[in-house]
């Protein structure tokens, strides 16, 4: 086997895990793709970041589609979303070079254990709808809000976020909050890739090949999503969770350390050490889409 053909292998490996994580969970698998990239294509993370918002569009897409065939996305909800999650990126960002790195990761955590506890005192529903008006829509720009200081601040957001929000502070059945949570993810990842392509920070090769595989299996995410009883779910996102949680422990603790070495104060989005002059649209636009 050459080593383009084994690269191509581990790039669909990648796409379908993705792919089946983002249509069973709602997510966009960034947390997931960012690494591996890393760790079998060896890339830097700035651009691992970046093609991995390239992978997360089409899988986004394809799973939302799959959700609102079914009647299981709110449109209105996740255009209140993405308003919340836009306005709170650059907070993210921003608190990113006022918080100890070391403290960083144990924001994070410390959110998924509430969030875990929420969900097991909640009895999940399948059927839950979404009644959208004054104190919905504030609730639900407050969940977005959540979602973006969260991504620009350790670099995970959309559906590790969105998907217990939904659920726990509205009621939302777990599938019209993944549903909604894919349809949140689309603008998100589509304005993020088009920053990093004017940047030239992105391997679209890379990026597509994950992506369309991606899209391919998220469909077959989805219909496992429908099968799986409402408490199985609920145990296998907290699963879920809890990986996440250790990947950006790992990662952010291994900042600190870098960062300490070398002396910077901080990093930026992307998780490099700070090297630039701070663009807020790439450190914006670097960081996952979970």
């Amino acid at each position: 086997m050459t080593s383009r053909s084994a690269r191509l292998l581990v790039l669909v490996a990648i796409g379908v895990v993705a792919g089946v994580l983002s249509g069973l969970f709602g997510v966009g698998g960034g947390v997931i793709v960012v690494p591996a990239l890393m760790a079998f294509l060896q890339m830097d993370q700035r651009s691992a970041s970046a093609s991995s918002l390239v992978a997360i569009a089409p899988a986004a897409v394809v799973g939302a589609v799959t959700y609102a065939v079914q009647g299981q996305v709110h449109w209105l909800a996740a255009l209140t979303l993405a308003v919340g999650s836009v306005v709170g990126a650059p907070i993210g960002a921003r608190l990113l070079r006022a918080v100890p790195l070391r403290v960083l990761p144990w924001v994070f955590v410390g959110f998924i254990v509430v969030v875990l506890v929420s969900l097991f005192t909640n009895t999940p529903t399948r059927d839950g709808d979404v009644h959208f008006g004054v104190v919905e829509a504030i609730v639900l720009l407050g969940i977005g809000l959540l979602s973006g200081v969260l991504s620009g601040l350790v670099g995970v957001g959309g559906g590790v976020v969105i998907v217990p929000g939904m659920e726990l502070a509205l009621g939302a059945g777990d599938l019209l909050a993944k549903g909604t949570s894919l349809l949140t993810m689309v603008p998100t990842s589509v304005s993020g890739t088009v920053a990093n392509l004017r940047r030239g920070a992105v391997d679209l090769r890379v990026g597509l090949t994950v992506g369309i595989t991606a899209a391919i299996c998220s469909p077959g995410g989805a219909a496992l999503a429908r099968i799986v009883d409402p408490r199985v779910g609920t145990w296998l996102f907290a699963a879920f969770l809890v990986v996440v949680a250790a990947i950006v422990l790992r990662r952010g603790l291994r900042r600190a350390r870098v960062a300490e070495t070398s002396g910077g104060p901080h990093v930026d989005a992307s998780g490099d050490p700070a090297v630039s002059s701070g663009d807020p649209a790439v450190s914006s636009s670097a960081g996952e889409t979970a």
